[in-house]
């Protein structure tokens, strides 16, 4: 029985009792179904067994074969068939014991047409539902070349669509594309599918993704970061993909979006330029400001009173919290724009951290903080890297630990070699973060603001500059952190730093 095709579904109804047995027939008759019946268990099965049926009534009381031992033959032989159990009020426990075995529903004697027709209606609609999922699993199991040379309107709508649009098979071979993917990288728009991914794309990195995609490299689709890369000096395209999946989950290939992002880098360029003009054009004037205000505010220091001196201090922090501001800006242009992480030097790392670390211990000192640098006996691997790029990194944390940290509290800073690198640690002992926090504090601008924080200044650039300058290095950050129990910020550094060559834990 096919209700999805439009074939007349087959009900059988067994029950013992002949009024039950016409009258159902006859309600079902002119709901267009193929009526059977049986008086007994015995016969249920014995037509079951001969006929197509796709919905049984089934009354539990019958003697013989009783209705709980036919559900059970069905459930064990036909379990594809629907079962309505049918009963007296006195067994509607039964019926429900029913329904824990398989049964569908059930409906209680004695019942109205319209009760038997709402029953029987929706049985037969979940019947269609699932013949047509069914069908819709068959079409899914279709092999992807199979797909690329189906004209069909999945193909229409991929061709339509703006973007380019390229799968591949399990071996890296390209089955389908679009017109905007050939138009994208310059193909003619007549060139087939069938070559290998990197016969159509010769950038490297974008071809190995693909290829490890469609091998099964890459599963879980949330580990599969974009991609992008340059066909032209001035032209940039994004990749986005993901693993073409069959029934057992076993990787058929891989299906790539691209999308032109040429208009958003030049935006992104202009920006990052505009911004680094704008904060240079202002650094040196508010340094000028801010050097005029402490030599009036040393002038007036002994005549002026106590609210003027007040005023001018607050001028002068003010102006020293824009040119920090500035400074961070400058920072981030640096970084988005690339020219961080170029000047490669050895480096040893804990004589650089000491640096720091008697550099920002007079801050420490005047809240009353400890602030201390704990290196292995034995001397660490050098490191090749940007020297400059490191002071930022550690410099920033260094500085945000004492900032959040209460008078008296205690900041610790650890190094020790790994297997692959380096590992810095910044502990403290002080306000600590919520862990709704933890994935925002990394973003541009954003600040946790608490009650015990809400009077600190800053700019919210530190920890991002922090992360970027990481990125560029090939470098990781993590962060630990509990409320009123501090904080432990961890870098991990490779000990020859470069963008390409990501941090292993």
């Amino acid at each position: 029985m096919d209700t999805a095709n439009g074939e007349i579904p087959s009900v059988l109804v067994v029950d013992d009792e002949e009024g039950i047995r016409e009258g159902s027939e006859r309600i079902l008759k002119r709901m267009g179904c193929r009526v059977l019946t049986a008086s007994n268990g015995e016969l249920g099965t014995d037509m079951i067994s001969r006929e197509p049926v796709g919905l049984v009534l089934l009354d539990l009381k019958m003697p013989g074969m009783d209705g709980m031992e036919v559900l059970q033959w069905i459930r064990d032989h036909h379990p594809q068939i629907l079962v309505i159990v049918i009963t007296g009020f006195a067994t509607v426990e039964t019926a429900i014991e029913a329904m824990k075995q398989g049964a569908y529903d059930f409906i209680s004697k004695p019942f109205e047409p319209d009760q038997l027709r709402i029953v029987v209606a929706r049985a037969l609609e979940k019947l269609r539902l699932t013949r047509e999922a069914e069908k819709l699993a068959w079409e899914r199991a279709m092999t992807l070349a199979d797909l690329g040379r189906e004209k069909s309107r999945t193909r229409t709508i991929i061709e339509s669509l703006p973007n380019g649009v390229v799968v591949t098979n399990a071996e890296g071979q390209v089955v389908l594309t679009n017109p905007a993917f050939l138009a994208e990288l310059n193909h003619p728009p007549e060139r087939p599918a069938g070559g290998m991914i990197h016969e159509y794309v010769t950038d490297e990195g974008f071809c190995k993704l693909v290829m490890d995609i469609s091998q099964g490299c890459h599963i879980d689709f949330e580990d599969i970061q974009p991609y992008e890369f340059s066909i032209s000096e001035n032209r940039y395209l994004m990749a986005h993909a993901k693993p073409v999946l069959g029934e057992r989950n076993e990787c058929l290939g891989a299906v790539v979006n691209l999308t032109n992002v040429t208009t958003w880098k030049v935006l992104e360029r202009l920006k990052s330029e505009f911004v680094a003009q704008v904060t240079h054009e202002l650094r040196s004037p508010l340094a000028t400001i801010h050097e005029q205000l402490a030599l009036v505010l040393k002038d007036v220091m002994e005549q002026a009173p106590q609210k003027d001196r007040h005023l001018i201090s607050r001028a002068q922090e003010k102006t020293r919290g824009l040119i920090s501001t500035i400074g961070d800006l400058l920072d981030l242009s640096r970084i988005e724009s690339g020219n961080v992480g170029k000047e490669m030097k050895p480096v040893r790392i804990e004589t650089l951290l000491n640096a720091i670390v008697d550099f920002l211990g007079t801050r420490a000192q005047t809240k009353g903080q400890t602030l201390t640098l704990e290196t292995p006996p034995d001397r660490l691997p050098e490191l090749t890297a940007d020297p400059k790029a490191l002071e930022s990194i550690f410099g920033n944390l260094i500085a945000n630990a004492i900032n959040y940290t209460p008078e008296g509290g205690r900041i610790e800073v650890r190094v020790e070699a790994t297997g692959s690198g380096i590992r810095v640690s910044v502990k403290d002992s002080g306000f600590g973060i919520e862990a709704k926090y933890l994935d925002k504090i990394f973003e541009s601008f954003y600040r946790v603001k608490t009650e015990k924080t809400r009077f600190i200044t800053g700019t919210g650039l530190g920890l991002p500059i922090v992360k970027g300058l990481l990125d560029s290095l090939g470098g990781k950050i993590f962060v630990e952190s509990e409320p009123n129990q501090g904080s432990t910020f961890t870098v991990l550094l490779p000990l020859k730093q470069t963008a390409c060559e990501p941090v292993t834990v």
